[in-house]
């Protein structure tokens, strides 16, 4: 194929027949801070958030998991070291790669706390309908 062919002109100007939806976006994903990031131990899951701390080996809450001391912290739950936990982003950030965000009827987009009361909002509305059912009688 020669080159004149492989070519796309996406920066065309907007007068010049080209719509805003084929314009390539120029501005950078939304960086969060690094230090509200949740942290997950992949030995056990148990997640560090920064927001809540552990109160049971005495962490105050707003301490982020890059100040905790490598030498002494363990996971609480089954003494990992920190080199165990990987980052899982920020509490609100939807669960699951980027690029499949846009399907699925807009679960994708659900945290995981929307995703547990959807989850076990239907399983109790459908144990509801089926308790009902003996009202029939």
């Amino acid at each position: 194929m020669s080159p004149e062919i492989e070519s796309s002109d996406t920066t065309a100007a907007p007068g010049a027949g080209a719509t805003a939806e084929s314009l390539p976006t120029t501005e950078p994903p939304a960086v969060s801070d690094p230090d509200t990031h949740r942290f997950e131990c992949r030995s056990c899951g148990f997640v560090y958030d920064p927001a809540e701390g552990v109160r049971k080996v005495g962490i105050e809450a707003g301490t982020p998991f890059t100040a905790l001391d490598p030498a002494s912290f363990r996971c609480p739950v089954c003494r990992s070291k920190v080199g165990a936990f990987k980052d899982i982003g920020p509490r609100n950030k939807p669960s699951g790669f980027e690029e499949n965000l846009n399907f699925g009827l807009g679960v994708n987009r659900l945290t995981p706390g929307q995703k547990n009361v959807l989850i076990f909002g239907s399983f109790a509305l459908a144990i509801a309908f089926f308790l009902s059912l003996y009202s029939l009688r």
